[in-house]
């Protein structure tokens, strides 16, 4: 989301340093909302607000920038982006044979959503709120005091 609030762009850019920070030295590679990631091959193209992609990067054939194989995405929730977030983007998603998380910030309070995919292709689902931590598929760790340290002191939604 372009021209996000200042509370959201503070908790992409705290999510996205502890990522880097837990997958430096892992094969993975974090990105920025900038990077296009292909919804429906070929017909559909969306912009997360943090994805990472572990191993070789593919992106949709005759693209040089749309990501084919995103392993986790992470979407800091906005009141206008929510419905969207949770509804036809995530269906999308679901069809995205790499993904194996799908990880919802709240602007609102400290709390951490995770959809984590399953060997058996299953979505499980946890909340995580103050004194809690996300444990992703690859390992990496998000600790939902540190995401959310001093956010609430920035104007957000």
């Amino acid at each position: 989301m372009a021209g996000g609030s200042p509370r959201h762009n503070a908790l992409c850019s705290t999510v996205n340093a502890a990522l880097h920070g837990a997958l430096t030295g892992k094969g993975c590679h974090v990105f920025s909302s900038d990077q296009r990631i292909g919804a429906s091959a070929g017909e559909r193209y969306v912009y997360a607000d943090i994805t990472v992609v572990c191993g070789s990067v593919v992106l949709d054939p005759g693209t040089k920038d749309v990501l084919a194989n995103p392993g986790i995405i992470v979407e800091v929730l906005s009141k206008s982006t929510e419905p969207y977030d949770r509804g036809l983007k995530w269906e999308g998603y679901q069809r995205i044979s790499s993904l194996s998380d799908y990880v919802l910030v709240s602007q609102a309070e400290p709390r951490i959503e995770h959809f984590r995919r399953e060997p058996d292709g299953v979505w499980t689902y946890r909340a995580a709120g103050a004194g809690d931590r996300v444990t992703l598929a690859n390992g990496a760790v998000l600790d939902v005091d540190a995401v959310f340290a001093g956010a609430f002191e920035i104007s957000g939604e």
